[in-house]
């Protein structure tokens, strides 16, 4: 199972309304519980002993692209982080940021990544405007809906 798959049944069980999903396969177990009120969480045990690789994963836009909530007292949105892990501006330490402030950025924009479970997960943007503000210093722990970006819509 790839994190795509995984990303996508993550959704699946978030709008559906069950309270827990478990999988298992010849090499792995997935088990994802929706804690009361809350949002999915997944946990996965490997069953035998597997290499994982460490590049970019580029997951589903729709599952994994981040939320767009509005931010207080102004018009600006807010990209918040679909998942907890660690908030990372680019793709390498030696690598420019995927975006900047008073960058233009439209949908399928890739505006950070962040590493979960030892996978890294690159967050596009649902919406369409100019970053205002970054709210994360790059290489910080983050919570799952935590805000990351203040846009101004276009």
């Amino acid at each position: 199972m790839n994190i795509k798959e995984i990303q996508d049944l993550i959704k699946f069980v978030s709008r559906s309304g069950v309270s827990e999903v478990e999988i298992e396969q010849k090499d792995f177990k997935i088990t994802i519980k929706t804690p009361v009120g809350g949002s999915p969480v997944a946990a996965m045990a490997p069953m035998a002993p597997m290499a994982l690789p460490m590049p970019v994963a580029a997951p589903a836009p729709a599952a994994a692209a981040p939320a767009a909530a509005p931010a207080q007292n102004s018009n600006l949105i807010e990209i918040k982080s679909p998942m907890i892990g660690t908030f990372y501006r680019s793709a390498g330490p030696d690598k420019p940021a995927f975006v900047e402030v008073g960058q233009t950025i439209k949908p399928g924009d890739k505006v950070c990544i962040i590493e979960a479970m030892k996978l890294f997960n690159e967050i596009e943007s649902e919406i369409s405007g100019t970053i205002v503000k970054v709210l994360v210093n790059d290489s910080s722990p983050i919570e799952y809906d935590q805000p990351l970006f203040l846009v101004e819509p276009a």
